[in-house]
């Protein structure tokens, strides 16, 4: 099938409209950051400055505001993956029949808008708390905790079965005919194999947790996130600070994809290479395997 030049030029056009309504604000957000004027623009261009940078960290909402949403979400992330690793493990665990009821059960809080949560979370430990004595447990960042992981726990457990689905069932019943215990295979053999999907669902969390708005700003209470500092900002009229924070959030992001991709494909190349030597080791030792004599 041949293409026309009149269909390349339309889908060159649509990837070019693709990428500028993709990466277009980020450019804008990003030529304002360097720029003099107090309000966020690009044209024209005054003057280049970093000023910006150094307002949005003398900011001490802000940075409070960053602070508490990395807190959370590094305890979203340990009290998260925990739970989607349980998860998958019991989904490969029950009868067929019980698999669509609990997996209707799991993965209910992901269709729950956000504000529904954040609601509930206040409320039920509202009550929870005044009931048992435990008071303490009725603070913002706890219920923050409560109600992010509630929901992001499922997309864990959601990327963890993937990966725990093309595990092979034999490599347990080996161990287990060898002597090992539960723990010592769950251990030594399943958690490496799951190493990469929990890996990918521990970033999953984290930013997930880091830009949650609707869920956080119910369940906060008296405290302050990054989003719901930015939101404030927002109402109350933006400045190029927070154009110089999405450049700083952006280029975190880059750099970090750029190194995963370099470990990636370090431990690939490694890979390669122990297994190019296991199959030299091998062919040697068969070539210097005598052959058996005639009769």
């Amino acid at each position: 099938m041949t293409v026309s030049p009149f269909q390349r030029i339309l889908f060159a056009l649509y990837i070019a409209i693709f990428f500028v309504y993709l990466l277009g604000p980020l450019a804008v957000m990003g030529a304002s950051a360097f720029n003099t004027p107090e309000y966020p623009q690009v044209w024209p261009f005054e003057g280049f400055t970093l000023d910006w940078f150094g307002k949005l960290f003398a900011d001490q909402d802000m940075m409070y505001g960053l602070k508490m949403s990395l807190w959370i979400g590094l305890l979203v992330v340990c009290i998260s993956v925990p739970i989607g690793l349980a998860g998958a493990i019991v989904m490969t665990q029950i009868t067929p029949r019980a698999r669509s009821l609990y997996y209707l059960v799991v993965v209910s809080p992901v269709l729950t808008p956000g504000i529904i949560i954040g609601i509930s979370t206040v409320v039920f430990w509202r009550q929870f708390t005044g009931q048992t004595g435990t008071r303490f447990l009725y603070d913002g960042v706890i219920l923050t905790v409560f109600g992010q992981a509630s929901f992001i726990s499922a997309y864990c457990m959601l990327i963890i079965l993937a990966r725990l689905q093309r595990f092979d069932r034999a490599q347990e019943e080996a161990a287990l005919d060898l002597g090992a215990s539960y723990p010592q295979v769950f251990f030594h053999i399943l958690l490496p194999f799951l190493k990469p999907a929990l890996f990918s669902a521990a970033v999953l969390a984290f930013l997930s947790s880091f830009e949650n708005y609707n869920t956080t700003t119910f369940s906060i209470l008296s405290e302050k996130t990054l989003t719901t500092v930015l939101a404030g900002r927002m109402r109350q009229g933006t400045t190029p600070a927070i154009s110089a924070l999405a450049v700083i959030i952006v280029a975190v992001t880059v750099l970090g994809a750029i190194v995963y991709e370099i470990l990636k494909r370090r431990a690939d190349a490694a890979a390669v290479q122990r297994q190019r030597a296991a199959q030299a080791a091998e062919e040697e030792e068969l070539a210097g395997t005598p052959s058996p004599a005639p009769a």
